[in-house]
């Protein structure tokens, strides 16, 4: 193939600005084994840079659901149902988007459900397809922002944007050794954290932990006021901030959602100081103040969540806080012992929070 080829395939235009980085580009993609017809159909695609990258995040020749079904002995309607709940799209009949690797994923998936049972098997796999899609669009985010913007600001070309496609997306190749490592790691203190709160109840659902939410006061106005990098050095700044603190009360951060972030410990001392220590790394921030409040008692857990009265109950009481102020329920009071002097209470008094029928007793917590 040369350059009259690729003009022929509407590949190239000779007259255009990019003409000399264009055809590099289609030169070197030949070199790592494309055919014409796969340039024409990446063009389309608008992934000529990214195309060789492509094929190295899923090697291998691409199947029909017809041909998955065949080789699994799983019907369609089932694959389409494993495939949702990963957090997948639909693929229709004629849709390339299998390979062999989801023959073994697919027959994994049944032989847990024959151990574990439908209604567990389909929540795991929900779980996990939620976690690895965020993974997924943090992967993108930061190619883009760490890798292809610089790239393009200092004016490279899109040979250059394709190789640094390649080696980026070969580096994926580290992320499954690193997440065994951490995920075995996770599932040590999730043994230890849930056998703590289920000392004294056989549940195996429900367990008593600390509850806390804090948010940034502000943040909505503030992000209409701040640039994008702006933008993302605060929230990076909250999560690190809320992240490395739950972890040194060895708690868990259960999620974070815009400018709030939900986490759960044991102890309910330990959730207070997390809550007051977000407040206090916030103080001198005058765009944004922290608020929050925490609540003790059982909860449900379920897929990496938590549910139930304790839980709506920090979630109200920490909408009513006022800045810079974390609430508490009586029970958390009563838990922090003369062990914990180092925190101390004051009545907030008795308010309606929604959803609760009865006004709640509630108590401003500080550092003693």
């Amino acid at each position: 193939m040369g350059a009259e080829a690729f003009q022929r395939a509407g590949l190239y235009d000779p007259d255009a600005p990019d003409a000399v980085d264009r055809l590099a580009l289609l030169e070197w993609l030949t070199e790592q084994g494309l055919s014409l017809d796969e340039l024409v159909e990446a063009a389309e695609r608008k992934r000529l840079t990214g195309v060789v990258g492509d094929r190295i995040i899923r090697p291998g020749k691409r199947l029909q659901l017809a041909e998955i079904v065949e080789r699994t002995g799983i019907t369609a309607d089932r694959v389409q149902q494993i495939r949702r709940a990963s957090g997948l799209s639909t693929a229709l009949p004629d849709d390339k988007v299998f390979t062999e690797a989801d023959v073994e994923l697919l027959v994994a998936f049944e032989f847990a459900v024959a151990l574990f049972g439908e209604q567990a098997g389909f929540q795991f796999v929900r779980v996990l397809g939620q976690s690895l899609a965020r993974l997924a669009e943090t992967v993108i985010s930061m190619f883009l922002a760490e890798v292809e913007h610089p790239l393009m600001a200092e004016g490279h070309g899109e040979v250059d944007l394709a190789v640094a496609n390649v080696e980026t997306t070969r580096a994926l190749d580290m992320i499954p050794a690193v997440m065994n490592i951490l995920f075995r790691e996770h599932v040590e203190e999730a043994i230890r954290r849930s056998q703590a709160s289920r000392e004294g109840t056989s549940d195996a659902h429900t367990g008593r932990m600390t509850v806390g939410f804090v948010d940034l006061v502000g943040f909505t106005p503030l992000s209409q006021q701040l640039d994008a990098d702006q933008l993302a050095a605060l929230v990076d700044d909250f999560e690190a901030t809320a992240f490395d603190l739950v972890a040194s009360h060895e708690g868990r951060v259960v999620k974070l959602i815009g400018d709030e972030v939900m986490f759960v410990t044991v102890s309910a001392a330990s959730a207070c100081e997390v809550a007051l220590g977000l407040a206090e790394a916030f103080a001198d921030d005058s765009s944004v103040t922290p608020r929050g409040a925490v609540a003790s008692g059982p909860v449900l857990s379920r897929g990496g969540d938590y549910y139930g009265a304790v839980v709506n109950l920090a979630s109200r009481a920490a909408e009513l806080a006022v800045p810079y102020e974390i609430l508490t329920t009586g029970d958390v009071r009563d838990e922090v012992t003369g062990a914990e002097a180092r925190l101390a209470f004051e009545p907030a008094g008795r308010r309606i929070l929604k959803g609760f029928a009865d006004p709640v007793e509630l108590f401003t917590v500080r550092t003693a």
